[in-house]
């Protein structure tokens, strides 16, 4: 099937190639000449395991193309995904400008029949939005053609995108014309061998239910991390905590890690953009407005934790910082907890000294050259000559580190550990402070 996707960020990119690999015929259009030149040479813009090989296995196979010119992209599909950018509004609500200026550029070049998927996480009543400037830019021209818009929202996790899509848990097609119903059943068949994963549902239910997923995400990590505060404050430990009731089934394991706050392109905005609609309505989000509360004060928890062991006296020091993207598997630093702390410490007039396997390159377009601010190769490397070790970021090669090496290369013997990488008395055995998310009182220096 003839396949036109707008946008070639983390969803457009691996839908088109995910959906090359499986036989159809994919063009992926971008106004962003270099990104496109780019991936014509094989170069990937983002980091995301597996897209790479994928993207260059379906490009040389002629299945997947990248092009900036968008009349020939959408004479090419039967289908036209839009997958650009949503990104908050000054007044926190998703603006919908890319969107609503590749629906005016569909129906500017299409001439046949087509099926225009919302991909892009957009709020409720945008599929109206986008009728309403298809049969407008439509009428401009005097041409009349047929099509229709599906919201098929994606449920892709950063860091395991590429399975994500290859393995849907649920393929949400929000339609109510039964043919349009039987064409995205068509193009999704090669993902729905093994059951069927298709929920057909409304348009307007189909862009809530991709809010409604993300912002209960989001509301189960801003509660752990309530509970998290309360364990400190009570001598408890969050972690026998979370066990204990992750074994609840009707609680369960996901998503209940206490931490230094979630970041990352979804949950931050789809939360605000959710609140946003609500007072649009005139309903008062109560629990999403305290989960985005949570969250915000949740990310200043690592600065307070190095303000309290150094008893404010942070002038000067050089902090070791391990992470520093918003999570594992993943690039991408957006309202990444690391930047938090970043921020805050050198106000406080320290210098950071920073590890990270993949986003280093991404700290450096954000925070261009800082006298206060080194990237180095290694996370030994990061240790030499650090008052202090923080951790933002649960990669994989951090959870077993040399604790000897730590203590006997940090001036101050002391870890803020903003994932609960670590056991405290194991820490403690070793003669290193260490203060983590909810453990109880934090453990003192042997």
């Amino acid at each position: 099937m003839k396949v036109t996707v707008f946008g070639i960020g983390y969803v457009g990119l691996v839908q088109g190639a995910v959906l090359s690999s499986v036989g159809h015929d994919v063009i992926c259009v971008d106004v962003d000449q270099s990104k496109v030149d780019k991936l014509n040479q094989g170069v990937i813009p983002i980091y995301e395991p597996g897209l790479t090989p994928l993207v260059k296995e379906n490009e040389e196979a002629g299945r997947l193309k990248f092009t900036t010119d968008a009349k020939a992209a959408v004479e090419h599909g039967d289908f036209q995904f839009i997958a650009v950018g949503t990104p908050p509004d000054e007044d926190g609500s998703a603006d919908l400008k890319y969107v609503l200026s590749v629906a005016e550029t569909i129906a500017n070049y299409m001439r046949t029949p087509k099926v225009i998927i919302n991909k892009s996480t957009v709020p409720v009543g945008t599929a109206d939005k986008v009728t309403l400037k298809v049969n407008e830019t439509l009428n401009q021209l005097s041409k009349s053609i047929d099509f229709s818009v599906v919201s098929n929202p994606e449920f892709l996790k950063e860091g395991a995108a590429v399975n994500d899509c290859l393995r849907p848990d649920r393929i949400i097609i929000g339609t109510s014309d039964k043919q349009v119903e039987e064409k995205m059943r068509e193009l999704y068949a090669p993902f729905n061998r093994n059951h069927d994963k298709v929920i057909v549902m409304d348009v307007r239910s189909a862009e809530l239910t991709k809010y409604a997923a993300n912002c209960m995400l989001a509301t189960k990590i801003s509660f752990m991390n309530e509970m998290a505060n309360l364990a400190e404050k009570l001598g408890a430990d969050i972690e026998a905590v979370r066990h204990g009731i992750g074994s609840d089934p009707r609680i369960g394991y996901q998503f209940i890690y206490p931490g230094c706050g979630y970041g990352g392109s979804c949950f931050p905005k789809d939360v605000q953009a959710l609140v946003k609609t609500a007072n649009a309505i005139g309903h008062q989000p109560k629990i999403l407005e305290a989960v985005e509360a949570t969250n915000y004060a949740q990310k200043d928890k690592l600065f307070s934790y190095l303000k309290d062991y150094f008893k404010g006296d942070l002038s000067g020091k050089r902090i070791a910082l391990w992470g520093l993207s918003f999570k594992p598997n993943t690039d991408d630093m957006r309202e990444a907890s690391s930047r938090r702390f970043m921020e805050l410490a050198w106000e406080a007039g320290c210098s950071i000294q920073a590890f990270d396997p993949e986003a280093m390159n991404e700290t450096q377009r954000i925070y261009g050259q800082r006298e206060d601010l080194t990237l180095v190769g290694t996370k030994e490397s990061a240790l030499k000559e650090a008052d202090a070790l923080v951790i933002c970021t649960e990669w994989s090669e951090f959870r077993a580190p040399d604790f000897d090496l730590i203590k006997s290369t940090l001036k101050s013997p002391v870890i803020i550990d903003g994932r609960n990488m670590y056991d405290p008395e194991t820490i403690e055995g070793k003669g290193i402070a260490y203060y983590a998310i909810g453990r109880g009182r934090s453990v003192k220096a042997v």
